[in-house]
Formats: C-alpha cells, structure tokens, sequence
C-alpha cells in the first residue's frame, strides 16, 4: 500500500500539470522572466485597452464589455493554456459574429442584447471544454487554410464597411456587403462633416504611425524599446487627441457621436442566462465562433511556439479557451480568443510565459478604476477608426492569385466562401467554408492518385511507369495507392483495376502496394473482397505489399486475409522476385479462353 502511494501522487501531479500548465512552467518562474512578462505586459495593455472598447462597439455592446472580457479571461488562460506568447480578448471576427448572431434576438444598446452576449460566451465556453473533454481538437483540421483565407477576407471588409456609419454619422444597417453599401448609398447625404473629419484624420494618423512613427522616433533619437511601445500606443495617442478635441470644442454638441458615460470600477459579478429559446437560438452561433476562434488562436500559438522551439496542446488549448470565455460570462464579457494583433506585439515585447497576460488584466483593471471618466467625450469614429485599420491587415486578395496557380478547386473554394460571406453574412460564410473544406477533402480523396509501377533497374525501388524508366513483367501487374482506403474511393479503386485488368491475356497476379496506405475502413475492406473474388473469377490472384504496420493489425483474422487469393509480402521487391519465379500454368487465363 506504501509502494501505490508515490505512484498515486506522482500520477496525480502529472494530471494537474497537464491540465494546468502553469504548474510547470510556474515553477521555473524567475525575476528575469518577470521583468520580461512585465514589459510586455505594459506594452499589451497600451494597445488592448483601445482594441477592446472598439471591438465592444463592433459588436454593438456597451464599450465597457470591452474591457470586462480582457481581464478575467485572461486569468484564466494563463492558467490554463499552453501557448507562451497567445494574447486573448475580443478580436474582430468574433465580435463581427457575435454582433450577427445576437442581432437576431435583442436591438443592440438594450439590456436584452448584453445578455446574450453574455448567454453566448458561456454557451461557446460550454461547447470548447466538450470539444476538449472528447478531444475534438482535430474538428479544425477540416477547415482548410484557403477557406479560412477567404472567410478572413470576407470578414475585414464586411467589418471595415460596417464602421463607415462611426466615421460618417450616419444610420446603416445590414449584415450583408450589399445591404451596408445600399444603406450607405441611401443615407450619405446625412453625413456629418465634424464626425467624418476626426474619423478620416483618425484614420490617416493609425496608418502613417503604423508606417512612419517608428523609423521617425528612431531618428530623433529616442531608444529602440521606447520606440516600440510609442508606436503601439498609436491608438491611445488618437484616441487622447480627438477626445480632447471633442471636449474643448464642444463637439458633441455638433453631431458628433461620444462613448458616452462608462461604468467606473470592476467587472460586475454576472450569471449567464439559462433561458431555452436563448439557448435554442444561439447554440449554432456558439458552436462556429468557438470553431472560428479556436482555429484563430491555434495557428497564432502554433507559429510562436515553432519560434521558441516550444510546443502546444491543442486539446489543452480547447480547456483554455473555454475557461476564458466562461471567465468572461461571468465578469460582464463576451466572446474571446486568441488574437493575432497583440500576441505579435505580445511575442515582440518579450513575453516569456502566459503570465504576462495575466499581468496584463491587471492593467485592464487600472484602466477601468481609473480610466473611465476620461473617456466620456471619446468618439466612437475613433474607435471605429481603429477597427477599420486593424481589420484592413487581414484582408489578403493574394490568396486567389496563389490558389488559381496552384490549384483551381481551392480557388473555387476561396471565392465562394468569400462570395457567400460577403453576400449572405459571416455565419452563412463560415458554413459554407466548413462545407466546401469537407466536400474538397472529400472529393480529393475519393478519387485518389493510383500508379501502376516497375523496378527502377539496378534497384529495390519501385516507381511509375509513366514518369521512369522501369522494369515490369506482363505476368504481374503492381498497382500503388496513394491515398487511405475508405467508403469514398473504395468504388474508384474497383473501378480502376476491373478496367485495366480486362482483355490482359497475359496476366497472372496483381500486387496492391500498400506503401502509402495508413487506414481500411469497412466498406474498402468489403471493396477489397469483391476485388479479390472477381479476379480469381478471372484466374488471376490478388496480392498485398508492404502493409504497414497498423493496417496489418486491423486485417488480422478478417474474413479478407483468411479467404485473398495471394499473399501477403513484407516488400514490393520480395513479391515480385517470388512470383517471377513461380511456375505458370500453360495455357490462356478464363478471363482470355
């Protein structure tokens, strides 16, 4: 009983370690890994403060929401997550769909439409903790990067459209390209000339500061690292400037729209609504958003990670995820992920581990003690002025170019996610994209690459006839499968070897060169059958090569390896030696009598 002891508490450490990551990378926690978290803390929050009362605004919430939902959510990854250099928050595709998905069920500006913003970021908690529970990480995979592309594209514009009514002052409504562009037709007569000439000049200064402040800075003589966090403290210059502005020359007044009155202090203690049509309305929305927004911070966790010579786990990051956006319901927040924005300034500032964002909430959190007053006269043409210079970075018209050079069915797949999305809203474009992401994996796979191949001479090796010049007996006929065997090429491969077989009088086996295949499902298994016992029909025998390992294991004591034909070799060149040398029968095979 002593000896489980240890094994006991040595297991359970190790769950809690996988499970809480910062108990392993806590521990080698030191002073300089804290100046560097620090640092970059700072430097984070500079840029996150802004961010994330515009991104409240995109989404049509109160700006403070903003704030809430950077503050305990990132807590909670830092408790949770793997990834050393993520940044989560609001981010603008999320806000966008959360905005979409909301705007169905309450008016934006009424306590209905917070609370279900609130509903959604537990509800999509909810759905990324089951996805880790059951180790669903993989369901990403099936959004290929082309589409994801196109869906990001699609979403920058439709979001930069929608902030020209903060920058104009002018009504529009829609959650479509055409429906915004018709309502922004229709209503640019109403345009306020005092609104339009902060957001413009807002506009023109986030750009040039993007550009041109630092090489500027740098010039005059100010440090390197100083220069860093002025630059990224461009927004929080803008937003200084223009509410001062608005303040000393009564603009207000004049038509241009203020945030407003912010609530002072700390997120609020919130409980998510549990209401069943809420529920039934919003668990499509939650279960793309956190798709979405688990797609978004995998791959910005993944390209640090590669940087640091550092790894994460992406059913870890699942549990990290859903522990911020739960965090989130349950301070006054909305949806959060991973954002690739500040986790690149995260990472340039040197962040080393996931406290740095923790330090950051504490940032956050001065920030709404004692911020807010501050911000009353800011104009939302600002803030909206910063969303359209973010979300401008992520549109990449480039992807059609090198998708119609490489390969037309992803082109077909970027512009129609594109298409759908700007013509149909985000929803509807992310739908499609996880449907056209399936439909082309499937369609490539169902039709896989098959060779038929020969002895490279004066070699073991084995290639296509087509592309070498190979050795080949008419006796035996080598067929290579480039692709796993399963219900949507099964058919393709039955096909392909009836048709070549038929009318070969001089041929006597056939060899599958497994080389390449890594999984049989039943219903190729069943393929595999029917092949086997139409070409003993024909008098011909049905061989396997090169099983891997795993594949041999799950065809062990099938009704297939009991009743094939042939045999089964260890290698191609191992076949081919041995049935050269196997006496034929004279004579013509049934199949040519």
């Amino acid at each position: 009983m002593n000896m489980k002891a240890p094994a006991l508490k040595t297991t359970l450490r190790k769950l809690a370690e996988r499970h809480m990551p910062i108990l392993q990378w806590g521990r080698a926690y030191d002073r300089e890994t804290l100046t560097s978290d620090l640092i970059a803390a700072v430097i984070v929050t500079i840029m996150l403060i802004p961010q994330s009362l515009a991104y409240a605004l995109l989404a049509g919430l109160p700006p403070e929401m903003g704030l809430y939902a950077s503050i305990l959510p990132l807590v909670a990854y830092a408790l949770f997550g793997t990834s050393r250099a993520l940044a989560v928050g609001p981010v603008a595709v999320v806000s966008l769909m959360t905005g979409a998905a909301i705007g169905n069920l309450a008016l934006p500006g009424t306590a209905e439409y917070a609370t279900a913003a609130i509903a959604l970021a537990f509800m999509s908690g909810v759905v990324l903790i089951a996805m880790g529970l059951f180790r669903l990480g993989f369901l990403a995979n099936f959004l290929s990067h082309p589409v994801i592309a196109g869906f990001i594209t699609a979403s920058g514009i439709l979001i930069a459209t929608s902030q020209m009514k903060h920058i104009l002052g002018i009504p529009l409504q829609g959650h479509t390209l055409i429906e915004m562009l018709a309502a922004l037709w229709e209503n640019i007569g109403q345009t306020s000339i005092w609104t339009a000439a902060i957001g413009a000049g807002a506009i023109a200064f986030l750009f040039w500061a993007r550009k041109g402040l630092k090489p500027l800075l740098l010039h005059i003589g100010i440090p390197k690292r100083a220069a860093d966090i002025l630059t990224k403290a461009g927004p929080v210059a803008a937003i200084v400037v223009t509410t001062t502005l608005t303040w000393g020359l009564g603009l207000a007044e004049r038509g241009v729209a203020i945030v407003g009155e912010i609530p002072q202090g700390l997120p609020p203690l919130t409980v998510p609504s549990f209401d069943l049509d809420i529920w039934t309305s919003l668990m499509g929305s939650a279960v793309l958003i956190s798709i979405i927004g688990f797609v978004e911070s995998v791959s910005v966790a993944q390209t640090f990670a590669a940087k640091k010579r550092q790894r994460i786990v992406p059913d870890q990051e699942l549990y990290g995820l859903g522990a911020s956006n739960i965090a989130a319901s349950f301070s006054g927040g909305y949806p959060v992920t991973g954002g690739f924005s500040r986790s690149v300034v995260n990472f340039d500032a040197g962040a080393e581990t996931p406290a740095a964002g923790a330090f950051t909430a504490v940032g956050i959190t001065l920030a709404a003690l004692a911020l807010t007053p501050l911000l009353f006269f800011l104009p939302k043409a600002t803030l909206a002025a910063t969303i359209i210079v973010a979300v401008l970075s992520l549109v990449d018209f480039s992807i059609l170019r090198h998708t119609w050079e490489y390969s037309k069915a992803d082109f077909a797949a970027v512009t129609a996610t594109i298409l759908l999305t700007l013509g149909f809203g985000v929803e509807t474009g992310v739908s499609a994209g996880v449907i056209l992401s399936i439909v082309l994996f499937l369609y490539r796979t169902s039709r896989p690459h098959i060779a038929e191949v020969g002895l490279v001479p004066g070699t073991e090796h084995f290639r296509n006839i087509l592309r070498h010049k190979v050795e080949t007996d008419a006796r035996i006929l080598t067929i290579r499968v480039d692709e796993n065997l399963y219900f949507a090429n099964a058919r393709y491969l039955e096909d392909y070897l009836y048709d070549r077989v038929v009318g070969d009088c001089d041929l006597k086996h056939v060899i599958l060169q497994c080389s390449a295949v890594n999984f049989i499902d039943s219903s190729a298994l069943e393929s595999l059958s029917a092949i086997d016992h139409r070409l003993s029909d024909m008098g011909l025998k049905l061989h396997l090569s090169e099983v891997k390992g795993p594949v041999s294991d799950r065809l062990a004591g099938t009704h297939f390896l009991k009743n094939l034909s042939g045999k089964v070799f260890l290698s191609q060149y191992q076949a081919v030696n041995e049935l050269t040398r196997v006496k034929e029968e004279a004579g013509k095979t049934a199949a040519c009598a």
